[in-house]
Protein backbone atom coordinates (compact mmCIF):
# COMPACT_ATOMS: atom_id res chain seq x y z
CA UNK A 1 0.00 0.00 0.00
CA UNK A 2 1.08 3.59 -0.66
CA UNK A 3 0.17 6.09 2.05
CA UNK A 4 -0.27 9.77 1.18
CA UNK A 5 1.83 12.19 3.27
CA UNK A 6 -0.53 15.13 2.73
CA UNK A 7 -1.93 15.86 6.22
CA UNK A 8 -5.16 17.18 4.69
CA UNK A 9 -5.86 14.12 2.52
CA UNK A 10 -9.20 12.53 3.44
CA UNK A 11 -8.31 9.10 1.98
CA UNK A 12 -4.53 8.55 2.17
CA UNK A 13 -4.58 4.81 1.33
CA UNK A 14 -3.58 4.03 -2.25
CA UNK A 15 -2.53 1.05 -4.36
CA UNK A 16 1.15 0.11 -3.93
CA UNK A 17 2.17 0.94 -7.51
CA UNK A 18 0.52 4.33 -8.16
CA UNK A 19 2.63 7.47 -8.05
CA UNK A 20 -0.11 10.06 -7.40
CA UNK A 21 -2.69 9.99 -4.60
CA UNK A 22 -6.11 9.14 -6.02
CA UNK A 23 -7.86 11.33 -3.42
CA UNK A 24 -5.88 14.58 -3.34
CA UNK A 25 -3.43 14.40 -6.26
CA UNK A 26 -0.28 14.64 -4.09
CA UNK A 27 2.86 12.78 -5.15
CA UNK A 28 3.28 9.45 -3.38
CA UNK A 29 7.03 9.36 -4.02
CA UNK A 30 8.76 11.77 -1.68
CA UNK A 31 11.72 13.27 -3.47
CA UNK A 32 11.02 10.75 -6.25
CA UNK A 33 12.29 7.82 -4.14
CA UNK A 34 10.67 7.38 -0.70
CA UNK A 35 7.27 5.62 -0.68
CA UNK A 36 5.32 5.56 2.60
CA UNK A 37 3.22 2.50 3.43
CA UNK A 38 1.69 3.29 6.82
CA UNK A 39 1.81 5.53 9.90
CA UNK A 40 4.12 4.38 12.69
CA UNK A 41 3.29 7.08 15.21
CA UNK A 42 1.98 10.59 15.72
CA UNK A 43 3.29 13.14 18.20
CA UNK A 44 2.91 16.80 19.00
CA UNK A 45 5.73 17.81 16.67
CA UNK A 46 5.95 15.11 13.99
CA UNK A 47 4.46 12.02 12.39
CA UNK A 48 6.53 9.00 11.44
CA UNK A 49 5.83 6.66 8.53
CA UNK A 50 7.18 3.27 7.51
CA UNK A 51 8.55 3.55 3.98
CA UNK A 52 10.75 1.95 1.34
CA UNK A 53 13.58 3.63 -0.55
CA UNK A 54 12.85 2.94 -4.23
CA UNK A 55 16.06 4.69 -5.19
CA UNK A 56 18.21 1.82 -3.90
CA UNK A 57 18.45 -1.82 -5.01
CA UNK A 58 16.45 -4.18 -2.84
CA UNK A 59 14.02 -1.44 -1.76
CA UNK A 60 15.35 -1.14 1.81
CA UNK A 61 12.93 -0.18 4.58
CA UNK A 62 13.31 3.22 6.22
CA UNK A 63 11.39 5.70 8.35
CA UNK A 64 10.07 9.06 7.16
CA UNK A 65 9.67 11.65 9.88
CA UNK A 66 7.51 14.58 8.84
CA UNK A 67 7.10 17.82 10.76
CA UNK A 68 3.42 18.16 11.57
CA UNK A 69 2.63 20.40 14.56
CA UNK A 70 -0.73 19.84 16.21
CA UNK A 71 -1.32 23.61 16.31
CA UNK A 72 -0.70 26.07 13.48
CA UNK A 73 0.25 29.03 15.65
CA UNK A 74 3.39 30.79 14.45
CA UNK A 75 5.35 30.25 17.66
CA UNK A 76 4.40 26.55 17.76
CA UNK A 77 5.50 26.14 14.15
CA UNK A 78 8.80 27.85 14.85
CA UNK A 79 9.40 25.74 17.97
CA UNK A 80 8.63 22.55 16.03
CA UNK A 81 10.94 23.60 13.21
CA UNK A 82 13.75 24.27 15.68
CA UNK A 83 13.29 20.86 17.33
CA UNK A 84 13.23 19.16 13.96
CA UNK A 85 16.39 20.85 12.72
CA UNK A 86 18.07 20.09 16.04
CA UNK A 87 17.18 16.41 15.75
CA UNK A 88 18.70 16.24 12.25
CA UNK A 89 21.85 18.02 13.37
CA UNK A 90 22.21 15.76 16.40
CA UNK A 91 21.63 12.54 14.45
CA UNK A 92 24.34 13.63 12.05
CA UNK A 93 26.62 14.62 14.90
CA UNK A 94 26.45 11.35 16.84
CA UNK A 95 27.53 9.38 13.77
CA UNK A 96 27.20 5.65 13.32
CA UNK A 97 26.80 4.31 16.84
CA UNK A 98 25.47 0.74 16.44
CA UNK A 99 22.64 1.30 18.94
CA UNK A 100 21.39 4.63 17.64
CA UNK A 101 19.33 5.08 14.44
CA UNK A 102 21.32 6.38 11.47
CA UNK A 103 20.27 9.56 9.67
CA UNK A 104 19.93 8.67 5.96
CA UNK A 105 18.59 11.95 4.53
CA UNK A 106 17.32 15.38 5.58
CA UNK A 107 15.54 17.95 3.43
CA UNK A 108 12.84 20.61 3.24
CA UNK A 109 10.02 20.66 0.69
CA UNK A 110 8.00 23.84 0.71
CA UNK A 111 7.23 24.46 4.36
CA UNK A 112 7.52 20.80 5.31
CA UNK A 113 10.61 19.21 6.86
CA UNK A 114 11.58 15.55 6.48
CA UNK A 115 14.04 13.20 8.14
CA UNK A 116 14.79 9.82 6.60
CA UNK A 117 16.11 7.43 9.23
CA UNK A 118 17.17 3.83 9.57
CA UNK A 119 14.23 1.57 10.47
CA UNK A 120 14.78 -0.44 13.65
CA UNK A 121 12.65 -3.58 13.61
CA UNK A 122 11.69 -4.84 17.04
CA UNK A 123 9.52 -4.30 20.10
CA UNK A 124 9.87 -1.43 22.55
CA UNK A 125 10.38 -2.12 26.24
CA UNK A 126 6.90 -0.74 26.78
CA UNK A 127 5.51 -3.35 24.38
CA UNK A 128 7.52 -6.11 26.09
CA UNK A 129 6.04 -5.22 29.49
CA UNK A 130 2.51 -5.03 28.11
CA UNK A 131 2.96 -8.36 26.31
CA UNK A 132 4.86 -10.42 28.87
CA UNK A 133 4.60 -8.61 32.20
CA UNK A 134 6.99 -6.73 34.43
CA UNK A 135 10.74 -7.34 34.59
CA UNK A 136 12.62 -8.68 37.60
CA UNK A 137 15.78 -7.19 39.10
CA UNK A 138 18.18 -9.17 36.90
CA UNK A 139 16.40 -8.20 33.69
CA UNK A 140 16.21 -4.54 34.74
CA UNK A 141 19.93 -4.49 35.54
CA UNK A 142 20.60 -5.90 32.10
CA UNK A 143 18.69 -3.02 30.53
CA UNK A 144 20.82 -0.59 32.54
CA UNK A 145 24.03 -2.32 31.48
CA UNK A 146 23.10 -1.90 27.84
CA UNK A 147 21.51 1.57 27.83
CA UNK A 148 24.02 3.34 30.09
CA UNK A 149 26.93 3.06 27.59
CA UNK A 150 24.66 4.53 24.88
CA UNK A 151 23.77 7.37 27.21
CA UNK A 152 27.41 7.90 28.14
CA UNK A 153 28.28 8.16 24.45
CA UNK A 154 25.60 10.84 23.98
CA UNK A 155 26.81 12.77 27.00
CA UNK A 156 30.36 12.67 25.68
CA UNK A 157 28.99 14.28 22.51
CA UNK A 158 27.45 16.96 24.76
CA UNK A 159 23.95 15.76 23.92
CA UNK A 160 21.00 15.36 26.31
CA UNK A 161 18.29 13.05 24.99
CA UNK A 162 15.49 14.48 27.19
CA UNK A 163 12.90 11.82 26.33
CA UNK A 164 14.16 8.48 27.63
CA UNK A 165 11.24 6.16 28.33
CA UNK A 166 10.26 2.52 27.62
CA UNK A 167 8.54 3.51 24.36
CA UNK A 168 11.81 4.97 23.05
CA UNK A 169 13.98 1.89 23.69
CA UNK A 170 13.62 -0.90 21.09
CA UNK A 171 14.99 -4.42 21.34
CA UNK A 172 16.23 -4.97 17.80
CA UNK A 173 15.05 -8.30 16.35
CA UNK A 174 18.20 -9.08 14.39
CA UNK A 175 20.59 -9.17 17.37
CA UNK A 176 18.42 -8.52 20.49
CA UNK A 177 20.41 -5.33 21.20
CA UNK A 178 18.62 -2.31 22.71
CA UNK A 179 18.43 0.77 20.49
CA UNK A 180 17.63 4.28 21.76
CA UNK A 181 15.33 6.15 19.38
CA UNK A 182 13.43 9.45 18.98
CA UNK A 183 15.78 12.40 19.19
CA UNK A 184 13.06 14.98 18.66
CA UNK A 185 13.53 16.41 22.16
CA UNK A 186 17.33 16.49 22.24
CA UNK A 187 19.35 19.39 23.53
CA UNK A 188 22.87 19.84 22.21
CA UNK A 189 25.66 22.33 22.91
CA UNK A 190 25.32 21.74 26.61
CA UNK A 191 27.03 24.20 28.89
CA UNK A 192 29.55 21.89 30.56
CA UNK A 193 29.88 24.12 33.59
CA UNK A 194 26.14 23.85 34.08
CA UNK A 195 26.26 20.08 33.78
CA UNK A 196 29.00 19.92 36.39
CA UNK A 197 27.32 22.37 38.75
CA UNK A 198 23.68 21.64 39.60
CA UNK A 199 23.17 25.18 40.89
CA UNK A 200 23.84 26.73 37.46
CA UNK A 201 21.97 24.90 34.74
CA UNK A 202 21.41 25.78 31.12
CA UNK A 203 18.19 27.58 30.27
CA UNK A 204 16.33 26.40 27.18
CA UNK A 205 13.60 28.28 25.38
CA UNK A 206 10.91 25.65 26.02
CA UNK A 207 10.30 22.54 28.07
CA UNK A 208 10.05 19.19 26.29
CA UNK A 209 9.86 15.59 27.43
CA UNK A 210 7.25 13.16 28.71
CA UNK A 211 5.52 14.18 31.96
CA UNK A 212 6.36 11.76 34.74
CA UNK A 213 9.56 10.58 33.03
CA UNK A 214 11.11 14.05 32.88
CA UNK A 215 12.66 15.40 36.13
CA UNK A 216 11.69 18.74 37.70
CA UNK A 217 14.66 20.71 36.33
CA UNK A 218 13.87 19.60 32.78
CA UNK A 219 10.24 20.66 33.09
CA UNK A 220 11.59 23.97 34.41
CA UNK A 221 13.55 24.27 31.12
CA UNK A 222 16.97 23.57 32.68
CA UNK A 223 17.96 20.06 31.54
CA UNK A 224 21.40 18.62 32.31
CA UNK A 225 22.99 15.18 31.87
CA UNK A 226 21.53 14.07 35.18
CA UNK A 227 18.07 14.65 33.69
CA UNK A 228 18.60 11.62 31.41
CA UNK A 229 19.70 9.63 34.46
CA UNK A 230 16.41 10.43 36.19
CA UNK A 231 14.38 9.43 33.10
CA UNK A 232 16.27 6.14 32.85
CA UNK A 233 15.56 5.53 36.54
CA UNK A 234 11.84 6.08 35.98
CA UNK A 235 12.07 3.69 33.04
CA UNK A 236 13.46 1.05 35.42
CA UNK A 237 10.53 1.61 37.79
CA UNK A 238 8.14 1.09 34.88
CA UNK A 239 9.88 -2.17 33.97
CA UNK A 240 9.73 -3.41 37.57
CA UNK A 241 6.13 -2.38 38.29
CA UNK A 242 4.44 -2.27 34.90
CA UNK A 243 3.04 1.09 36.05
CA UNK A 244 3.43 4.49 34.40
CA UNK A 245 4.62 7.29 36.75
CA UNK A 246 1.15 8.85 36.60
CA UNK A 247 -0.25 5.66 38.15
CA UNK A 248 2.09 5.85 41.17
CA UNK A 249 1.89 8.09 44.22
CA UNK A 250 4.25 10.94 45.07
CA UNK A 251 5.43 12.01 48.49
CA UNK A 252 3.62 15.27 49.20
CA UNK A 253 6.54 16.63 51.21
CA UNK A 254 9.51 15.72 49.03
CA UNK A 255 7.96 15.28 45.59
CA UNK A 256 9.62 11.85 45.29
CA UNK A 257 7.91 8.97 43.54
CA UNK A 258 6.74 6.25 45.95
CA UNK A 259 7.59 2.93 44.30
CA UNK A 260 9.59 0.91 46.84
CA UNK A 261 6.65 -1.07 48.20
CA UNK A 262 5.66 -2.21 44.71
CA UNK A 263 8.91 -3.95 43.74
CA UNK A 264 11.01 -6.85 44.99
CA UNK A 265 14.64 -5.88 44.58
CA UNK A 266 17.77 -6.19 46.68
CA UNK A 267 18.53 -3.33 49.14
CA UNK A 268 21.65 -2.36 47.18
CA UNK A 269 19.80 -2.08 43.88
CA UNK A 270 17.01 -0.14 45.57
CA UNK A 271 19.53 2.40 46.83
CA UNK A 272 21.02 2.75 43.34
CA UNK A 273 17.57 3.44 41.86
CA UNK A 274 16.80 5.91 44.64
CA UNK A 275 19.98 7.85 43.82
CA UNK A 276 19.01 7.91 40.13
CA UNK A 277 15.63 9.34 41.14
CA UNK A 278 16.75 12.01 43.61
CA UNK A 279 14.65 15.14 43.07
CA UNK A 280 17.62 17.28 44.08
CA UNK A 281 20.26 17.46 41.36
CA UNK A 282 22.92 17.80 44.02
CA UNK A 283 22.12 14.30 45.36
CA UNK A 284 21.50 12.53 42.05
CA UNK A 285 24.03 10.69 39.86
CA UNK A 286 25.39 13.40 37.59
CA UNK A 287 25.77 11.34 34.41
CA UNK A 288 25.58 7.85 32.93
CA UNK A 289 29.22 7.06 33.70
CA UNK A 290 28.61 7.48 37.45
CA UNK A 291 25.63 5.11 37.30
CA UNK A 292 27.65 2.51 35.36
CA UNK A 293 30.40 2.58 37.98
CA UNK A 294 27.90 2.26 40.83
CA UNK A 295 26.18 -0.66 39.08
CA UNK A 296 29.52 -2.43 38.58
CA UNK A 297 30.42 -1.86 42.25
CA UNK A 298 27.02 -3.21 43.26
CA UNK A 299 27.59 -6.42 41.30
CA UNK A 300 30.97 -6.98 42.93
CA UNK A 301 29.53 -6.29 46.38
CA UNK A 302 26.63 -8.70 45.87
CA UNK A 303 28.96 -11.49 44.66
CA UNK A 304 32.20 -11.53 46.69
CA UNK A 305 33.62 -14.35 44.56
CA UNK A 306 32.71 -13.50 40.97
CA UNK A 307 33.77 -15.86 38.21
CA UNK A 308 36.67 -14.48 36.24
CA UNK A 309 35.53 -13.31 32.83
CA UNK A 310 32.11 -14.96 33.10
CA UNK A 311 28.84 -13.04 33.43
CA UNK A 312 25.90 -14.76 35.06
CA UNK A 313 23.38 -12.98 32.89
CA UNK A 314 24.71 -12.31 29.42
CA UNK A 315 27.75 -11.59 27.33
CA UNK A 316 28.57 -8.37 25.51
CA UNK A 317 28.82 -10.10 22.17
CA UNK A 318 25.77 -10.21 19.88
CA UNK A 319 23.80 -13.42 19.52
CA UNK A 320 25.07 -15.61 16.71
CA UNK A 321 23.56 -18.80 15.35
CA UNK A 322 25.73 -21.85 15.76
CA UNK A 323 26.30 -23.77 12.55
CA UNK A 324 29.06 -26.14 13.61
CA UNK A 325 28.18 -29.80 13.36
CA UNK A 326 27.54 -31.33 16.75
CA UNK A 327 27.30 -27.93 18.47
CA UNK A 328 23.53 -28.03 18.84
CA UNK A 329 23.06 -25.47 16.05
CA UNK A 330 21.60 -26.00 12.61
CA UNK A 331 24.16 -28.50 11.37
CA UNK A 332 24.17 -30.40 14.65
CA UNK A 333 20.41 -30.63 14.63
CA UNK A 334 20.03 -31.74 11.04
CA UNK A 335 21.96 -34.95 11.73
CA UNK A 336 19.31 -35.96 14.26
CA UNK A 337 16.18 -34.29 12.94
CA UNK A 338 13.04 -36.34 13.37
CA UNK A 339 14.42 -38.99 15.69
CA UNK A 340 15.45 -39.21 19.35
CA UNK A 341 19.14 -39.56 20.13
CA UNK A 342 20.47 -43.06 20.63
CA UNK A 343 20.43 -44.37 24.19
CA UNK A 344 22.68 -47.43 23.91
CA UNK A 345 25.97 -47.72 25.71
CA UNK A 346 27.64 -45.90 22.82
CA UNK A 347 28.64 -42.27 22.94
CA UNK A 348 25.83 -39.76 22.31
CA UNK A 349 26.10 -38.80 18.62
CA UNK A 350 25.33 -35.13 19.35
CA UNK A 351 27.80 -34.76 22.20
CA UNK A 352 31.49 -34.90 22.90
CA UNK A 353 32.93 -37.07 25.68
CA UNK A 354 33.90 -34.34 28.13
CA UNK A 355 30.93 -34.79 30.50
CA UNK A 356 31.40 -38.57 30.47
CA UNK A 357 35.04 -38.23 31.50
CA UNK A 358 34.09 -35.86 34.33
CA UNK A 359 31.32 -38.20 35.50
CA UNK A 360 33.66 -41.20 35.36
CA UNK A 361 36.18 -39.40 37.55
CA UNK A 362 33.45 -38.40 40.01
CA UNK A 363 32.25 -42.01 40.16
CA UNK A 364 35.78 -43.24 40.82
CA UNK A 365 36.23 -40.67 43.58
CA UNK A 366 32.93 -41.62 45.21
CA UNK A 367 34.08 -45.27 45.25
CA UNK A 368 37.19 -44.32 47.19
CA UNK A 369 39.41 -44.53 44.13
CA UNK A 370 38.88 -48.28 43.76
CA UNK A 371 38.25 -47.90 40.05
CA UNK A 372 35.18 -50.13 40.07
CA UNK A 373 32.86 -47.71 38.17
CA UNK A 374 32.60 -47.69 34.37
CA UNK A 375 31.31 -44.91 32.08
CA UNK A 376 29.03 -43.03 34.53
CA UNK A 377 27.59 -46.28 35.88
CA UNK A 378 27.37 -47.08 39.60
CA UNK A 379 26.74 -50.31 41.47
CA UNK A 380 23.05 -50.19 40.61
CA UNK A 381 23.81 -49.88 36.92
CA UNK A 382 22.25 -46.39 36.76
CA UNK A 383 23.95 -43.35 35.29
CA UNK A 384 25.55 -40.85 37.64
CA UNK A 385 23.88 -37.43 37.52
CA UNK A 386 26.13 -34.38 37.73
CA UNK A 387 24.54 -31.56 39.73
CA UNK A 388 25.81 -28.08 38.84
CA UNK A 389 25.29 -24.65 40.38
CA UNK A 390 24.76 -21.62 38.11
CA UNK A 391 28.35 -20.57 38.78
CA UNK A 392 29.69 -24.03 37.97
CA UNK A 393 27.73 -24.20 34.73
CA UNK A 394 28.82 -20.76 33.58
CA UNK A 395 32.43 -21.35 34.55
CA UNK A 396 32.49 -24.56 32.49
CA UNK A 397 30.77 -22.84 29.57
CA UNK A 398 33.20 -19.92 29.77
CA UNK A 399 36.10 -22.37 29.58
CA UNK A 400 34.74 -23.82 26.34
CA UNK A 401 32.65 -26.78 27.52
CA UNK A 402 29.39 -27.17 25.62
CA UNK A 403 28.14 -30.67 26.53
CA UNK A 404 25.95 -30.84 29.65
CA UNK A 405 24.00 -33.97 28.68
CA UNK A 406 22.29 -35.78 31.58
CA UNK A 407 23.25 -33.00 34.04
CA UNK A 408 20.91 -31.98 36.86
CA UNK A 409 20.25 -28.25 36.41
CA UNK A 410 16.80 -28.21 37.99
CA UNK A 411 15.52 -25.34 40.16
CA UNK A 412 18.42 -23.05 39.24
CA UNK A 413 18.05 -19.27 38.79
CA UNK A 414 19.78 -18.16 35.60
CA UNK A 415 17.90 -15.26 33.98
CA UNK A 416 19.57 -13.73 30.93
CA UNK A 417 22.23 -16.45 30.89
CA UNK A 418 24.31 -16.83 27.69
CA UNK A 419 24.41 -20.52 26.67
CA UNK A 420 24.05 -20.47 22.89
CA UNK A 421 24.99 -23.74 21.20
CA UNK A 422 25.13 -25.71 24.47
CA UNK A 423 24.04 -29.37 24.63
CA UNK A 424 21.50 -30.33 27.31
CA UNK A 425 20.42 -33.69 25.91
CA UNK A 426 18.28 -35.47 28.57
CA UNK A 427 19.30 -32.84 31.14
CA UNK A 428 17.09 -32.07 34.13
CA UNK A 429 15.87 -28.45 33.92
CA UNK A 430 12.61 -28.67 35.84
CA UNK A 431 11.49 -25.32 37.29
CA UNK A 432 14.74 -23.66 36.18
CA UNK A 433 14.55 -19.88 35.71
CA UNK A 434 15.84 -19.11 32.21
CA UNK A 435 13.97 -15.88 31.55
CA UNK A 436 15.56 -13.95 28.72
CA UNK A 437 18.25 -16.62 28.33
CA UNK A 438 20.17 -17.00 25.08
CA UNK A 439 19.78 -20.66 24.08
CA UNK A 440 20.18 -20.01 20.38
CA UNK A 441 20.97 -23.30 18.62
CA UNK A 442 21.02 -25.27 21.88
CA UNK A 443 20.34 -29.02 21.91
CA UNK A 444 17.58 -29.75 24.43
CA UNK A 445 16.51 -33.07 22.96
CA UNK A 446 14.70 -35.26 25.54
CA UNK A 447 15.44 -32.65 28.23
CA UNK A 448 12.95 -32.21 31.07
CA UNK A 449 11.83 -28.58 31.16
CA UNK A 450 8.66 -29.15 33.17
CA UNK A 451 7.62 -25.86 34.78
CA UNK A 452 10.72 -24.07 33.48
CA UNK A 453 10.55 -20.30 33.05
CA UNK A 454 11.69 -19.53 29.49
CA UNK A 455 9.90 -16.23 29.19
CA UNK A 456 11.42 -14.01 26.46
CA UNK A 457 14.20 -16.59 25.94
CA UNK A 458 16.04 -16.87 22.63
CA UNK A 459 15.49 -20.44 21.38
CA UNK A 460 16.10 -19.82 17.69
CA UNK A 461 17.18 -23.01 15.90
CA UNK A 462 17.02 -24.92 19.20
CA UNK A 463 16.66 -28.73 19.02
CA UNK A 464 13.77 -29.72 21.32
CA UNK A 465 12.74 -33.09 19.93
CA UNK A 466 11.02 -35.20 22.63
CA UNK A 467 11.65 -32.45 25.19
CA UNK A 468 9.13 -32.29 28.05
CA UNK A 469 7.85 -28.69 28.23
CA UNK A 470 4.72 -29.40 30.22
CA UNK A 471 3.64 -26.27 32.08
CA UNK A 472 6.69 -24.31 30.88
CA UNK A 473 6.40 -20.52 30.58
CA UNK A 474 7.42 -19.61 27.02
CA UNK A 475 5.64 -16.27 26.78
CA UNK A 476 7.38 -13.93 24.37
CA UNK A 477 10.10 -16.47 23.58
CA UNK A 478 11.71 -16.70 20.15
CA UNK A 479 11.28 -20.25 18.87
CA UNK A 480 11.76 -19.42 15.20
CA UNK A 481 13.11 -22.41 13.25
CA UNK A 482 13.15 -24.49 16.45
CA UNK A 483 12.74 -28.28 16.08
CA UNK A 484 9.89 -29.37 18.39
CA UNK A 485 8.99 -32.71 16.85
CA UNK A 486 7.32 -34.95 19.51
CA UNK A 487 7.93 -32.37 22.24
CA UNK A 488 5.35 -32.38 25.06
CA UNK A 489 3.67 -28.93 25.06
CA UNK A 490 0.81 -29.81 27.39
CA UNK A 491 -0.04 -26.68 29.38
CA UNK A 492 2.95 -24.76 27.99
CA UNK A 493 2.29 -21.01 27.75
CA UNK A 494 3.16 -19.83 24.23
CA UNK A 495 1.33 -16.51 24.35
CA UNK A 496 3.29 -13.97 22.35
CA UNK A 497 5.91 -16.56 21.31
CA UNK A 498 7.46 -16.49 17.84
CA UNK A 499 7.17 -19.92 16.17
CA UNK A 500 8.01 -18.81 12.64
CA UNK A 501 9.41 -21.78 10.73
CA UNK A 502 9.30 -24.05 13.80
CA UNK A 503 8.75 -27.80 13.35
CA UNK A 504 5.68 -28.97 15.29
CA UNK A 505 2.10 -30.12 14.69
CA UNK A 506 -1.34 -28.63 15.22
CA UNK A 507 -2.08 -31.36 17.80
CA UNK A 508 0.97 -30.26 19.80
CA UNK A 509 -0.20 -26.65 19.72
CA UNK A 510 -3.69 -27.67 20.78
CA UNK A 511 -2.23 -28.83 24.10
CA UNK A 512 -0.61 -25.45 24.75
CA UNK A 513 -1.84 -21.95 25.50
CA UNK A 514 -1.54 -19.43 22.67
CA UNK A 515 -3.16 -16.08 21.94
CA UNK A 516 -3.50 -13.65 19.05
CA UNK A 517 0.07 -12.44 19.68
CA UNK A 518 1.53 -15.91 19.05
CA UNK A 519 3.26 -16.08 15.66
CA UNK A 520 2.58 -19.50 14.15
CA UNK A 521 5.03 -21.47 11.98
CA UNK A 522 3.45 -20.04 8.82
CA UNK A 523 4.07 -16.48 10.04
CA UNK A 524 0.42 -15.76 10.84
CA UNK A 525 -0.98 -14.92 14.27
CA UNK A 526 -3.49 -16.80 16.39
CA UNK A 527 -4.78 -20.38 16.47
CA UNK A 528 -7.64 -19.83 14.06
CA UNK A 529 -5.34 -18.80 11.20
CA UNK A 530 -3.32 -22.00 10.91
Amino acid sequence: MSYCLNPNCNNPNNAPTVSVCQACGSSLLLRDRYRSSRVLGRGGFATTFLAVDEGLPGLPTCVIKQLRPVLNAAHILEMSRELFQREAATLGKIGNHPQLPRLLDYFELGQDFYLIQEYVSGATLQQEVRRSGQFDEAMTKEVLREVLPILDYLHQQKVIHRDIKPANIIRRIIDKKLVLIDFGAVKDQVNQAAADNPDHTTLTSFAVGTPGFAPPEQMAMRPVYASDVYSLGITCIYLLTGKSPKDLNYNQSTGELEWQSRVKVSPRFQRLLEKMLEVSLRDRFQNAKEVSKALADLEVASDPTPLSGVSMYTSDRPTQRSTTAGSGGIAGRSANAGRPAARSGAQDPMADSFSKIVARKNTARSAGGAGGGTDQTGASGRKSIIKLSPQGLLQAYGQGKRDFSDHDLSNLSMPRVQLSGAIFHEAQLQNTDLRGADLNGANLGKASLVGANLRNANLQDAYLSYADLEGADLRGSDLSSAYLSNANLRGANLCGANLTGATLTVSQLNLSHINWMTILPNGKRGRGLW
